[in-house]
């Protein structure tokens, strides 16, 4: 049986013991609940700095650790599953339970509750906060600082209801390999993040994306449906445009569906593998 590195907390021998008698490992350990203290922090293939960034973690989501070795830490994102080796130093513990999420594209924690103090961050849509006291307009934030209060809401509140809208919120962020934030996100970075926004879980990568809803065809497009390609995805604005994050722009645009297939089509990548509505 195979199993995919990308979602399975196993490593050198080492599993989490949840996969004792599923995954092969020579011992099995509980992992540590830890929490991201940064404002975001890269999840690499390799415990190195240098190493690729395959996601990117947000303030205030839980990362479950496995193992230490030169500087990082080794887990799995209590968030959408995804394992890798972040950081030790933007991790803190034990996990605080979060009270509010970023519904700003991205925002400022104060020093202070006071716009003329030392600013912190900048922190990004979906980020977690546990708020620990209010002043005015402000909200302290545990392991922060002082953010604007009109930029948070409570944990399972004001969701969005247009996952497009949110995506067309980060027009001009730059493409970033890994990238899960408005200063930086892939295809499927975009994705996940419009429809956390929307609450609806979403997994990390393309292929695991291309499974979730239903299937239609693509004379059935409208807005909020997923186009994917392999190794791509975007989001139809309405039938005929399309906002993604990709590499040929370096940054999140809006395109005509058509000239993206034929332009997509013409790199070698081929041509749309699925289309899904959620």
């Amino acid at each position: 049986m195979s199993f995919d590195r990308r979602t399975t907390l196993s490593h050198d021998g080492v599993a989490a013991r949840v996969l004792e008698g599923v995954v092969p490992a020579a011992s099995y350990v509980d992992p540590t609940a830890m929490q991201v203290s940064a404002p975001a922090a890269p999840l690499r293939r390799h415990p190195a700095d240098d190493a690729e960034q395959e996601s990117r973690l947000l303030f205030g989501e839980q990362f479950d650790v496995l193992l230490e070795k030169d500087g990082y830490s080794f887990g799995q994102a209590a968030r959408d599953a995804y394992v890798g080796w972040v950081p030790t130093e933007a991790l803190s513990g034990p996990p605080l339970t979060p009270t509010h999420r970023v519904k700003a594209l991205r925002t400022y924690a104060f020093s202070q509750p006071n716009i003329k103090t030392t600013p912190a961050g900048l922190y990004s849509l979906n980020a977690l906060v546990t708020i620990e006291e209010t002043d005015g307009r402000f909200a302290r934030a545990a392991r922060s600082g002082w953010f604007m209060a009109e930029h948070l809401v409570p944990i399972g509140a004001g969701f969005e209801t247009d996952a497009a809208g949110v995506a067309q919120g980060f027009l001009g962020a730059p493409y970033l390999w890994g990238g899960r934030e408005s200063l930086g996100l892939d295809c499927s970075g975009l994705v996940q993040q419009a429809l956390a926004a929307c609450g609806v879980a979403c997994p990390r990568d393309t292929d695991m994306q291309a499974k979730i809803g239903s299937a239609i065809g693509p004379a059935d497009l409208t807005r909020g449906d997923l186009v994917f390609w392999k190794g791509h995805v975007g989001i139809m604005l309405d039938a005929t445009q399309m906002v993604h994050a990709n590499g040929h722009h370096m940054a999140t645009v809006v395109e005509p569906l058509a000239e993206a297939i034929s332009r997509i089509d013409a790199a070698g990548v081929g041509r749309p593998t699925a289309y899904r509505r959620l």
